[in-house]
């Protein structure tokens, strides 16, 4: 495998356990380079990459020192990401729920459109909670509202992307927030209100349960309260000066 000298693949981690290692090794089979920002784990689970590290010349590992949120780890890596020269980052999660066989072709699809924002539209499988399938529709008629349609981003909370790197790293400069578990939905809908167009392409997510080593940072209350104001800011910026140029977003032709 050549490895590409524009396209990367990120892995923001926080304490996901056993499974980063196979899901880091997996990611390096189907692509080159690989890097994984370690934000601020204490569970021990960076321990296991060390070896791999070692042996791995296409492995970067990033640290950082506090946890600060998913967003806040793909901001570092972003940002390290550009300072080397890269164009694309593919994000996706450390725990083994996205898919890494859809890496390349995902990839593939960004160097076909490289303005585009490639987004993951999750096909789920029987172990899905339901509370969580049907909990996200609420989240995706926001979006829907928030940009005006139901096309440019199909599925906000579905992190298995290819972000352009500098249009990324600007959408999270202007905002303080987006940082934590509001980061998918926030910065998808700021990059189509900064004019990224937007390409969909399905891809299967996976529910681990905790037998086979799935691991849930999520915390029902505090989480629904950051969504909550979320898209109470976003609503009031799209109503207050935002809808004209939101509107307009529509009348473009698909990348």
């Amino acid at each position: 495998m050549t490895p590409s000298s524009t396209h990367l693949v990120l892995i923001p981690s926080y304490n996901p356990g056993a499974r980063l290692l196979p899901t880091v090794e997996e990611a390096l089979r189907h692509w080159q380079p690989v890097w994984v920002v370690i934000d601020g784990s204490t569970d021990d689970s960076a321990r296991t990459l060390d070896a791999l590290g070692a042996r791995e010349p296409h492995l970067r590992i990033i640290h950082r020192r506090r946890n600060g949120g998913k967003g806040a780890a793909v901001l570092t890596g972003v940002e390290a990401a550009l300072a080397a020269g890269f164009t694309h980052v593919l994000v996706m999660d450390s725990d083994g729920q996205h898919p890494v066989t859809h890496v390349a072709p995902f990839m593939d699809a960004s160097q076909r459109a490289p303005a585009a924002l490639v987004l993951g539209l999750p096909v789920f499988g029987p172990e899905v909670p339901l509370e969580r399938l049907h909990g996200r529709k609420l989240s995706v008629g926001l979006v829907h509202f928030e940009t005006f349609s139901d096309t440019l981003i199909g599925d906000p909370l579905f992190g298995f992307r290819v972000y352009p790197a500098e249009p990324l790293r600007r959408a999270l400069a202007q905002t303080r927030a987006a940082r934590g578990f509001d980061f998918d939905p926030e910065i998808a809908v700021r990059m189509v209100w900064a004019g990224v167009p937007t390409l969909n392409i399905p891809a299967p997510c996976r529910y681990l349960s905790k037998a086979d080593g799935g691991v849930s940072h999520f915390h029902y209350l505090r989480d629904n309260v950051k969504m909550v104001w979320l898209h109470t800011r976003l609503i009031t910026q799209l109503l207050l000066w935002r809808w004209i140029a939101v509107r307009r977003l529509n009348k473009r032709p698909a990348p």
